[in-house]
């Protein structure tokens, strides 16, 4: 990049970090069962059995075995990362939750006396209570940018000095309301498989996801002993209004989120190692997220290695971006890349570097990673990590 402007003053003065995260996915809880099949490129499509879909178009989704609570699995999620980031309760205390969730499951069964009462920001507030965080949070639900958002408000505030931390977490469970718009709309895969950026792709499958990372400043880390798993080292946004649901099919947009993060990170595209792609499997999102790529990164946007890790989670609405950024964090840490899954051929529309199998382990090459997202009504975010 030619800009010559420091990072510092681009982002504010403080170095920003990933620290503890925990997860929930269709792969069971843990980091580990997730990174694993993101790594094996092996899907958790099957069946839905947690709600009737006779009659219904598509009958797949990524979910986990069960019937598991939201409330609940955020609760676990956030346990985890403070505990893996070494968060004691008082640190705890003074620590606000954003939260990006679809809104409280509870509503659509309340009498209409009691809906003020699950407001999407009296859910959040109830689950920082329980977890022991600061009432000083907020709430998201703008779509599949949400938890990206949150991330990069997170981020923002980090880097200003405004807070020392954030907890940012994420849910969505597979409900029968999100499937039942899903497949009316034609938007779910007819074959049953998540295939982004392939030839012959019939379109998105819904998927579990519940997630919770720390957001901490580096020196505030340090002063406690806090090794970082990543840098949060940039972050953009951009939007379209190109229309209601049909992206842009130029990608300038996504391209100008892409190019803010590299901007405020101080990092150009030749040193990013592995892109996440949205890459929800649609025709037209898919294809105008490849022009997006081409257009951010220049003759760099035909090598970068780039997958999609909905090609085997799903595609977790709300939660997506967080628990992408989650595989995106613990593949940087062991040095390979998720493979882009469920592959028939090359679409000549969507001229990429795909990951098409399991790489060999070595450090990604320039040490940085970009997370995408896209939302509809054109809604575009970028975060980018480094090795810490």
């Amino acid at each position: 990049m030619t800009d010559t402007v420091p990072a510092a003053v681009r982002r504010g003065p403080r170095s920003v970090v990933v620290g503890g995260m925990g997860v929930l996915s269709a792969f069971g809880r843990g980091v580990g069962p997730l990174l694993g099949a993101a790594l094996e490129g092996r899907a958790a499509f099957g069946p839905v059995g947690r709600f009737e879909v006779a009659g219904r178009r598509v009958d797949r989704a990524a979910a986990h075995p069960g019937r598991p609570l939201l409330e609940t699995e955020l609760d676990r999620a956030i346990g985890a990362a403070c505990t893996a980031a070494g968060l004691s309760g008082a640190r705890r205390a003074d620590c606000p939750l954003y939260l990006a969730v679809h809104g409280d499951p509870a509503l659509a069964r309340a009498a209409p006396e009691r809906r003020a009462g699950h407001s999407v920001g009296a859910f959040a507030a109830a689950v920082a209570r329980r977890a022991g965080l600061s009432g000083g949070g907020r709430a998201y639900t703008s779509g599949c940018t949400a938890s990206a958002d949150a991330v990069a408000d997170a981020a923002s505030a980090v880097a200003r000095g405004r807070v020392e931390r954030v907890v940012v977490a994420a849910g969505y469970l597979v409900d029968a309301d999100q499937f039942a718009v899903f497949d009316a709309g034609g938007a779910l895969a007819r074959d049953g498989r998540v295939r982004p950026f392939s030839a012959g792709r019939t379109g998105l499958l819904l998927g579990d996801g519940v997630a919770a990372v720390v957001v901490e400043a580096a020196d505030a880390a340090r002063a406690r002993g806090a090794g970082p798993l990543a840098v949060l080292a940039g972050w953009g946004r951009a939007g379209d209004a190109y229309h209601v649901c049909r992206p842009r099919p130029d990608g300038a947009g996504l391209a100008r989120a892409i190019g803010a993060a590299l901007h405020r990170g101080g990092v150009g595209p030749e040193r990013v190692g592995y892109v996440n792609a949205h890459g929800a499997g649609t025709v037209l999102g898919d294809r105008a997220e490849a022009a997006a790529l081409l257009r951010a990164f220049g003759p760099a946007g035909a090598r970068v290695p780039v997958s999609s890790t909905k090609s085997v989670h799903g595609q977790a609405l709300e939660a997506g971006a967080l628990l992408e950024l989650v595989v995106t964090v613990a593949a940087l840490r062991v040095g390979r890349l998720p493979v882009n899954a469920g592959l028939l051929g090359p679409d000549p529309d969507c001229p990429l570097n795909l990951v098409r199998g399991p790489a060999a382990p070595g450090p990604p090459p320039g040490g940085y990673a970009l997370s995408l997202s896209t939302a509809f009504g054109g809604a575009n975010t970028a975060l980018l990590v480094g090795v810490a």
